[in-house]
């Protein structure tokens, strides 16, 4: 006896539309592997009446105050905290998170980072209006910039709906968002939330597949194209916003480095980076999980790391005791062993290196040691909770190392030595580095990379700005 799924639909001026064709894809819970629900398969028709609803409402909501712009955020603040528990269920239906983990580390956040941008809209800085040439004052404008195409990934599908939406809604903008089309059942219920506090067409929902999320960048209404994935559909993504010149913004791939020196309390940083390697399964552009250890204690981390990793738990969402749960979908669960069944002759799992049970998704936390700078797995993002460890002779290779990958996310030195924490901080080629923890992210400061890793900045003020565009404009004094 089958069950029947439970339908999703597209939000698009207001209202909840199923896709123009009635195509739909199902929703796997991956904690199962079964299917929960299905999800319009949006193509054309869809992204063009989601465009035309959000072109149609950008000159109003353009012209708001950001007070007023301030006021509707903050009331969506306020309904995702009281609407709490809704949001949790659909997660983890999305994900297959652990409950008590997606409740403390994801919504708190979440609202936070709402109500940051909800006062960022009154703080825009810019040049002080000035006579620069004798008889003419300048001053500038910062404008929204217009219709924004947002595609999300399904590691974090809330929280990076909200670093999507928040700023572009706060700057003025309106929004068309692709959530992916294995996780879009949280992002269903926000358009249902954000819908109910702002103009219809300001904010719209389109589900679908990565010819859905293609659909929406070579469209011609938006000016901007805003994605958080991999780097080959960041990639595709600037290349056909080159096309009629949109805007893009990128947060793709990452290869966090850890640099753990010899003067480090191994005890705690073992604690810390296990903690930042495995949770969400790994599933983090800033995981920790390439790990390059000084050779002095390199054998004493190793076998520390490893016996913190034999004593994480994965497991199903309810389940209390549990630091991750599974891997987003079969494909990933294949791309994570993948990379493990072909590692080389040199390599040693030192622990995990196999999928837990036959329900779901799920991997074993896994340490691996005895890699070479080169290595598949060394050089490519796994996305899974793999922590490799390499080691290294001193500071200078160790930079060597860190930096020599194609990614430069996010970093992390641990050590005592301040002058030396303060030199690799400046060394590391990466997006953020930090020092003696890792992982913490605040919305007053910037999050995003440098060369594979995209370009364009989430969160803080820089954030913000992203979404607005900059007008020079000039007055004669004689007039």
């Amino acid at each position: 006896m089958s069950t029947e799924l439970r339908r999703l639909r597209n939000y698009i001026d207001g209202e909840f539309r199923d896709a123009a064709d009635g195509r739909t894809t199902d929703v796997v819970n991956p904690a199962t592997g079964e299917a929960y629900a299905s999800a319009p398969l949006s193509g054309q028709a869809d992204v063009d009446a989601a465009m035309e609803a959000a072109a149609a409402a950008f000159p109003a909501w353009r012209d708001t105050t950001p007070a007023e712009r301030q006021k509707a955020l903050l009331k969506i603040a306020d309904a995702f905290e009281e609407r709490a528990e809704e949001l949790i269920a659909a997660e983890v239906e999305n994900t297959g998170k652990p409950i008590g983990l997606t409740r403390s580390e994801e919504i708190p956040p979440m609202v936070d980072q709402i109500r940051f941008f909800a006062g960022a809209a009154r703080m825009l800085e810019g040049r002080g209006a000035g006579e620069y040439m004798e008889g003419l004052t300048s001053f500038v404008r910062r404008e929204p910039i217009g219709v924004c195409a947002q595609v999300a990934p399904w590691n974090y599908p809330m929280m990076m709906a909200v670093w999507k939406f928040a700023p572009a809604l706060a700057a003025g903008n309106t929004v068309v968002l692709k959530p992916s089309d294995t996780t879009p059942a949280s992002t269903v219920l926000m358009a249902d939330i954000i819908g109910s506090i702002v103009p219809k067409g300001v904010f719209n929902v389109v589900c679908g597949d990565r010819d859905t999320g293609r659909l929406m960048v070579e469209h011609t209404t938006p000016a901007m194209a805003s994605i958080t994935g991999s780097v080959r559909a960041g990639m595709s993504v600037a290349e056909s916003a080159s096309k009629d010149l949109k805007r893009v913004h990128l947060e793709l791939g990452g290869k966090a480095p850890v640099v753990v020196f010899e003067d480090t309390d191994i005890p705690k940083a073992v604690a810390g980076i296990s903690e930042a390697g495995y949770f969400n399964a790994g599933q983090d552009c800033t995981a920790a999980t390439r790990v390059l250890v000084h050779e002095s204690v390199h054998d004493e981390f190793v076998s520390a790391l490893a016996k913190a990793a034999s004593e994480i738990k994965t497991g199903q969402p309810d389940d209390e005791d549990v630091l991750y749960g599974p891997l987003n979908n079969p494909n990933q669960l294949k791309q994570v062993a993948g990379f493990v069944e072909r590692l080389p002759a040199h390599a040693k799992v030192e622990a995990g290196g196999h999928r837990v049970g036959d329900k779901g998704y799920f991997y074993a936390p896994t340490v691996v040691s005895g890699l070479k700078q080169d290595d598949e797995i060394i050089q490519q993002e796994v996305f899974g909770p793999v922590i490799t460890v390499q080691s290294f002779r001193d500071e200078d290779q160790a930079v060597e190392w860190a930096n020599g990958v194609e990614y430069a996310l996010a970093s992390s030195v641990w050590t005592k030595d301040h002058g030396r924490a303060m030199r690799m901080s400046k060394r590391l080629d990466f997006g953020c580095v930090w020092i003696n923890t890792h992982i913490p992210l605040v919305a007053e400061m910037p999050h995003g990379g440098f060369k594979k890793s995209g370009y364009g900045k989430d969160l803080s003020g820089y954030g913000f700005e992203d979404y607005t565009r900059i007008k020079h404009v000039m007055t004669s004094l004689d007039a």
